[in-house]
């Protein structure tokens, strides 16, 4: 279905990451190294990590479209911190993607 959406329109991306046992901080500074780098880039709108109050940890973008997304994608701050990502995680992230709709192109929220 992902391939049916708009390719030129703003595209979010969030999940849940959940911490093992003992690892709530690192997995915390982990994310945090992703923060400023993702807000800098082009075409990033929103870049925004969450402590929820069962202890997962809420990550949402949203990108001003698809091509800078994927951009964001090769950075080699991404790739350094999903490397790393695994052994703080009680599990296999819980990851979305869809299109942003009924919201101006480039807003910023």
């Amino acid at each position: 279905m992902l391939a049916a959406l708009d390719t030129l329109g703003p595209v979010a991306l969030y999940g849940f990451l959940t911490p093992k046992d003992g690892h709530r901080e690192q997995l915390l500074d982990l994310l945090a190294e992703l923060v400023e780098p993702s807000r800098s880039r082009p075409g990033s709108l929103v870049y925004r990590l969450h402590e929820q109050e069962d202890g997962r940890i809420f990550l949402y973008e949203l990108w001003a479209n698809r091509e800078d997304l994927a951009a964001h994608h090769a950075t080699q701050v991404l790739k350094d911190v999903l490397e790393r990502l695994p052994e703080h995680l009680a599990g296999a992230p819980e990851v979305y993607e869809g299109q942003l709709y009924g919201e101006p192109a480039g807003s910023r929220g």
